[in-house]
């Protein structure tokens, strides 16, 4: 006669193996839904960049000629406010992108999948950055955004070999650096009467900062950081060099 308190050889214990097993068994948020966005920063998806592209070039050039500061802002104020909604609606409800998997293929990241998308921060920092700086500097932010930033990706995916930090390159980040210079002397050659040289000399410091800033290995998504950085570093250049911006 044994007490409850006395093992026994007839009563089971627990299996190891079973328990393993439990501990080791993925959870449904762990499994890859199928239709689920897969590529990571590492792809190309110049889908993705090259609406990061167009995006911006729109934005911009339809500021330059087209709107106010007051009108772009109203309007580019409700186009964030959509992509907002849209965004949560995404991650909310993802099985309505399942139904067409090659959006999530082409234009989003697994790491997006269950958080925001880059075009949340994309057009929250266009917005702050038309707020915020004078018209040819944040033109000049803008179209760094648009152009520099996936330039500098693409140029690092495809040929990077000296790596600054993880998940940037020396051929990445010239890439920028130059995108960058043409971008400032453009600006400042269609906006501000500035003699050559130093427009030369500006759009040549603006680009090293700026490329500098981009190189560090923040954990801020860089579509907030460039836009305005760049606006703040060009401010800064412009005024000390006496261009009237």
């Amino acid at each position: 006669m044994t007490t409850a308190n006395q093992p026994t050889d007839d009563l089971p214990g627990p299996d190891p193996a079973a328990g393993a097993a439990q501990r080791t068994a993925p959870s449904d948020d762990d499994v890859a839904q199928p239709g689920a966005p897969t590529a990571s920063r590492r792809d190309l998806q110049l889908g993705r960049r090259l609406v990061h592209l167009a995006n911006g070039l729109a934005v911009a050039t339809a500021y330059a000629v087209l709107f106010t500061q007051a009108q772009v802002v109203r309007l580019f104020g409700i186009t964030a406010c959509l992509v907002y909604i849209l965004d949560r609606v995404r991650i909310h409800y993802p099985e309505l992108l399942r139904r067409v998997p090659w959006v999530n293929e082409r234009f989003f990241r697994a790491e997006e999948q269950l958080r925001e998308s880059a075009m949340t921060p994309y057009a929250i920092a266009i917005l702050l950055t038309i707020l915020t700086f004078p018209k040819p500097i944040a033109l000049i932010a803008i179209y760094t955004l648009a152009i520099a930033d996936p330039l500098s990706a693409v140029v690092g995916i495809r040929w990077g070999r000296r790596r600054i930090v993880p998940g940037k390159t020396v051929e990445g980040s010239l890439a920028f650096l130059v995108a960058t210079a043409a971008v400032v002397y453009a600006v400042l050659t269609w906006a501000t009467p500035t003699p050559l040289a130093t427009r030369i000399e500006v759009s040549l410091i603006i680009a090293f900062f700026a490329a500098a800033c981009e190189s560090l290995p923040l954990r801020i998504d860089d579509n907030l950081t460039i836009p305005l950085a760049v606006g703040f570093l060009g401010w800064i250049t412009c005024a000390v060099a006496g261009v009237a911006v």
